[in-house]
């Protein structure tokens, strides 16, 4: 159903639920974010990661990307990080989208816990590529970017433990189902 302004309140609906899920992301990789003691390009672990699963999960990839892609694109703006914004766009954007492809194959919609679970793992090596490219481009070594892989590991690991339980309970909600 058209409203006047040419938009359907499904379209209205799934605007709202996109820009909801990257606040979310933002927040979450703004408000709790520690700075790993490894090299001077160690990188954070933060809780950005978790909710980018979780939402990749619960809404599909394209929310995902989109959740990922900006959410935390925007952190890298605000935050000191400005110069790594283009490449946490296409990383977390990429990552997003893949969680949420694999998590909704098969018709499976984010509600198979293996699914879910190879989804998040098979989507760290892509994000490690795309930032160890990223840091060859800045620091011209294929060396130095080695150090910031176990900070961008242990960070997925977090978002890992913290998403697949989350994402339990929260399929077992009605909204969710």
């Amino acid at each position: 159903m058209k409203t006047t302004t040419g938009y359907s309140k499904s379209h209205t609906f799934d605007l709202i639920i996109t820009a909801m899920l990257i606040s979310l992301v933002f927040v979450a990789t703004l408000t709790l974010n520690i700075k790993l003691p490894i090299a001077a390009n160690g990188g954070l672990v933060h809780l950005g990661t978790a909710m980018l699963f979780i939402a990749s999960i619960l809404f599909g990839p394209k929310k995902g990307a989109l959740a990922g892609a900006i959410g935390m694109g925007l952190f890298d703006l605000v935050s000191g990080w400005t110069l790594w914004a283009p490449f946490t766009i296409v990383a977390r954007g990429l990552q997003g989208y893949l969680v949420g492809k694999i998590a909704w194959s098969m018709g499976h919609k984010g509600n198979s816990i293996a699914f879910n679970l190879v989804a998040t793992i098979v989507s760290i090596p892509f994000m490690l590529a795309v930032y160890y490219i990223c840091e060859r481009v800045l620091y011209g070594s294929w060396i130095i970017p080695v150090a910031s892989i176990p900070g961008n590991i242990v960070q997925n690991v977090v978002g890992i433990i913290i998403a697949i339980p989350v994402c339990v309970l929260l399929k077992k909600v009605s909204v969710f189902k």
